[in-house]
């Protein structure tokens, strides 16, 4: 199974940037898509965005389109999520993952401890 930490996480105000880092260890890591997910206090996990194995396909949430990008480094075996124009509603602690299959991961699939993101107004 393969093993993963976020980083790039902290306070920012609205408007700003942030870049997330997930850095993965373990079976082939490059074999398959990954993602991106959030949870805000009080609500759901959510997905964010997804990033295919290749690097080539992207998918996103309607609420992050436009101002968040995930790529990859396969070489790196490092997951990224740039966050341009956050909102006070990005805040949240944000998770990677995968196998991720549409929007969602597998049973089998594995997930990051977090790192928290604030965007203040």
């Amino acid at each position: 199974q393969v093993q993963l930490v976020e980083s790039g996480g902290g306070l920012v105000q609205a408007g700003g940037s942030l870049r997330l880092s997930c850095a993965a260890s373990g079976r082939a890591f490059s074999s398959y898509a990954m993602g991106w997910f959030r949870q805000a206090p009080g609500k759901e996990r959510e997905f964010v965005a997804a990033v295919t194995w290749s690097g080539v396909g992207t998918y996103y949430a309607d609420s992050v389109k436009g101002r968040f990008t995930i790529s990859r480094d396969n070489v790196k075996n490092t997951v990224y999520l740039q966050m341009n124009s956050l909102k006070p509603e990005d805040t949240a602690v944000y998770y990677c993952a995968g196998p991720v299959v549409g929007n969602k991961v597998g049973a089998l699939g594995s997930w990051g401890q977090g790192t928290q993101v604030t965007v203040s107004s």
